[in-house]
């Protein structure tokens, strides 16, 4: 064996080494938040030789105050944990240093994300462990906000996609990314709001500022609306309408590209310029090319037709507001209210636990609308039927959703005759599991076994997927 290829070796076995520190490091802090002294040490030694800001390991420092103060590694955290095009099968093209500075800026992603303590949680803290998440969103190739699934990341226009974004690798599989990780996330984030004292923090309003709206802070507030007064209610009516109005931006996008009606042919099309079909009136008078001349005469213009097919449709959502269909109740009632500010569609909003009530009055504010719900209690679809019926005027030109894991208890045979009523009266039902932004969703074996026979199989719950369900019934 050669010197050089003895060097070669030793550098090998020396990264691996440091990649071995870091992670080890990583795993002790998950499961232990004893500060183990040998591995600190150790994963300072690495962090300082690979030339990387040591802040990288105080727990206290988030990822945002590491890239204002090192802008260059933001373009790192990037796309940081996205997987790499395979290398060859000899293992001879890895970068074994690149693999331990990667270690390092991960493990940081990781701990920030995963790690997070114990005892009371300020709004401050909050607002930082959601901003590390993102940072851990970007860092697996996907938008802020996107494998949480409780709100809109980037502002308004950019929601959940299905595809990741940044990272010079492979695009990361959502379909297994969303189910794995993004549950886990809105767990942490939930339970880092049941620890705050929110009251508290909302009657302060230098402190109601810090908080960025997420689906599990606005259940809370949704659920605790009637307790709060004065300043605090203020400041949580804010933090809603902040999330709807951000929520409401990015499904509106979603119903503008989706709802789009066939062009109608029986209409002549408006014989305006706009409307000339240029390559149509040139192929069809190709006949009249004059070699000679060069010159091609038009004896004929045809134009594009314009007019779409609208016809008055009916749209009845009705939502199952107990404790476990929260994320879908805040979705429908944003998409109820957007699909009611299209032309000629009269859309009608029930809400139901044990009781229902009627949203439609204020359906097109779904702020509004949010306030009037009662979150939690039990199941009584057979008592939102009663309500639902009335409604349906012309079954044909009705479509009624319904959103619910279908959990009934006692009451799942009504309920089920009831829609199997509906249904054969010629209303178009659609069964969703949930309206999430991740497409999770739980349903009742017993009804969906039901609705399959039926014809009308349960949805996904992704809310795109009910979007494009409307858009053709609608269109």
């Amino acid at each position: 064996m050669t010197d050089a290829t003895t060097g070669q070796s030793h550098r090998a076995d020396l990264h691996d080494n440091r990649r071995q520190v870091l992670y080890w490091r990583l795993l002790s802090r998950l499961f232990d938040n004893e500060e183990q002294t040998t591995l600190e040490s150790a994963s300072v030694a690495v962090v300082e030789d690979i030339g990387l800001p040591p802040a990288l390991l105080d727990p206290q420092a988030s990822v945002d105050s590491i890239v204002q103060r090192h802008p260059e590694l933001a373009a790192e955290f990037e796309g940081l944990m996205v997987p790499e095009p395979q290398s060859g099968a000899d293992g001879e093209a890895r970068d074994r240093a690149a693999e331990v500075r990667r270690a390092a800026l991960v493990s940081k992603v990781l701990l920030n994300v995963f790690a997070a303590g114990s005892g009371t949680v300020s709004a401050a803290q909050l607002s930082r462990w959601q901003s590390d998440a993102g940072w851990l969103e970007r860092a697996l190739g996907c938008k802020p906000g996107e494998l949480r699934g409780g709100r809109p990341g980037g502002g308004p226009g950019r929601g959940v996609g299905p595809t990741g974004t940044g990272g010079g690798g492979a695009t990361p599989d959502l379909s297994r990314l969303i189910p794995a990780i993004g549950p886990e996330l809105g767990a942490i984030e939930a339970d880092l709001v049941r620890r705050m004292h929110l009251r508290e923090v909302l009657a302060d309003p230098r402190l109601a500022a810090q908080l960025t709206p997420s689906m599990s802070l606005i259940e809370q507030l949704l659920r605790d609306k009637n307790n709060l007064s004065g300043v605090a209610l203020a400041n949580a009516k804010a933090l809603i309408r902040r999330y709807v109005d951000d929520v409401a931006d990015v499904l509106r996008t979603q119903v503008e590209k989706a709802t789009v009606g066939a062009v109608d042919r029986s209409v002549p099309p408006k014989r305006v310029f706009r409307n000339l079909d240029l390559d149509r009136t040139i192929w069809k008078n190709l006949t009249n090319w004059s070699p000679e001349e060069e010159r091609l005469y038009v004896d004929r213009l045809f134009y594009r037709h314009t007019a779409r097919r609208t016809t008055p449709q009916r749209l009845i959502v009705v939502v199952d507001q107990s404790g476990s269909m929260v994320d879908s109740m805040v979705n429908c009632t944003i998409l109820a209210s957007i699909f009611a500010g299209l032309p000629k569609v009269d859309v009608h909003l029930i809400a139901y636990d044990t009781r229902a009530i009627d949203l439609t009055p204020w359906v097109n504010d779904p702020f509004e609308a949010l306030l009037r719900t009662n979150l939690g209690g039990g199941n009584d679809g057979p008592v939102a039927m009663a309500m639902a019926r009335p409604k349906i005027a012309e079954p044909r030109n009705t479509v009624m959703v319904w959103i619910s894991d279908f959990y009934e208890f006692d009451r799942s045979q009504p309920l089920f005759e009831g829609i199997e009523a509906v249904h054969r009266s010629g209303v178009k039902f659609i069964p969703v599991g949930s309206v999430t932004s991740s497409g999770r969703q739980e349903v009742n074996p017993w009804f969906r076994e039901r609705f399959k026979a039926l014809g009308t199989p349960v949805i996904s719950g992704h809310i795109r997927k009910l979007v494009d369900e409307l858009k053709t019934f609608l269109a």
